[in-house]
């Protein structure tokens, strides 16, 4: 398997491992222009920090790349994105671009979302490779299989996790496929479980900033929203999503509106008239076809379409 070892501040190392549970982190990069190929869903990246502290200090599992305006990377994964507030984040991008960021501006950075993310105690720390030179700026990848520098540091890494497993009641999928290749030899690649934040983005970026029923580009005004529900046991997965404006979205949460599973055309209901006395800019929309996301292996579920329809009011 294929793990990167990528450079971070110890600051935002430090917030997230103050933290008793941290479900997800957004490893951002201050530059637009921002790229990231070195690794494919569900591999390992590690956090290594800048000198002099130079070990590896955790990691997680890259879910995805993508650019996002700084108000969206706050509004989706707040602190973890590695500082206290929005005001922090604009002063750390500025201070890394050496550009001070208006107060009107709301510039993209390179977001590398990572899942089911972890922290090594200090007594934990991994020492960096002999061959991970300090000149390195943002890092190095490794291959587990290849060498004895990589399978070394692959060991490393899931003996500490191995442990951390054994005291959680609930290990995510790909920690629990890091930890078994311990037993098993080589390493398998796992979708690691995803949590809000990145469901949001994943959403978003799969409906193409646009509104499933109206088209609406308004960035602020749209949410993803869950089709079945995540305490009724809906995953935080790109298939059991929609991208709605604001008030469709309360709408749909509510049984208000859904959308048919067979034709993915939405349905409106008589409620909204007979509760509420009027609705007329909502009934225009009934018989309408959503938008449908990119990529075939992207579409809303079925079955989480059919739960919907069967609690639609």
């Amino acid at each position: 398997m294929n793990f990167f070892v990528a450079v971070t501040d110890y600051d935002w190392f430090q917030l997230h491992a103050s933290k008793s549970s941290v479900v997800e982190v957004n490893f951002w990069r201050p530059s637009p222009e921002a790229s990231f190929k070195a690794l494919n869903a569900g591999e390992m990246l590690l956090f290594k920090l800048h000198s002099p502290r130079n070990f590896i200090v955790g990691g997680g599992f890259f879910t995805r790349f993508v650019h996002l305006p700084i108000s969206l990377s706050w509004e989706a994964f707040g602190e973890g994105n590695g500082v206290r507030s929005l005001s922090e984040m604009r002063e750390r991008i500025a201070k890394y671009r050496r550009v001070p960021i208006e107060p009107i501006e709301n510039p993209k950075i390179g977001c590398i979302l990572l899942a089911e993310p972890f922290f090594f105690k200090e007594a934990e720390w991994i020492p960096v490779p002999s061959n991970f030179s300090l000149n390195i700026v943002q890092g190095k990848g490794y291959d587990s299989e290849d060498g004895t520098t990589g399978k070394a540091l692959w060991g490393a890494v899931t003996e500490r996790l191995a442990t951390r497993a054994t005291a959680n009641l609930d290990p995510g999928p790909a920690t629990t496929a890091a930890v078994q290749s311990i037993r098993y030899g080589e390493p398998m690649v796992v979708r690691p479980r995803l949590g809000q934040g990145t469901f949001r983005v994943i959403v978003t970026d799969a409906y193409e900033r646009r509104c499933a029923i109206t088209g609406e580009r308004t960035l602020p005004v749209l949410e993803a929203a869950h089709i079945k529900p995540y305490g009724s046991g809906g995953p935080h997965e790109l298939e059991n999503g929609l991208l709605l404006r604001s008030d469709l979205h309360t709408l749909f949460d509510q049984g208000y509106v859904t959308v048919d599973a067979d034709q993915l055309k939405v349905v409106v209901s008589s409620r909204i008239r007979e509760e509420f006395e009027n609705g007329r800019d909502y009934y225009h929309l009934h018989g309408r076809a959503i938008r449908l996301p990119r990529g075939s292996n992207s579409l809303p579920s079925h079955e989480y379409l059919a739960f919907h329809n069967s609690v639609f009011r």
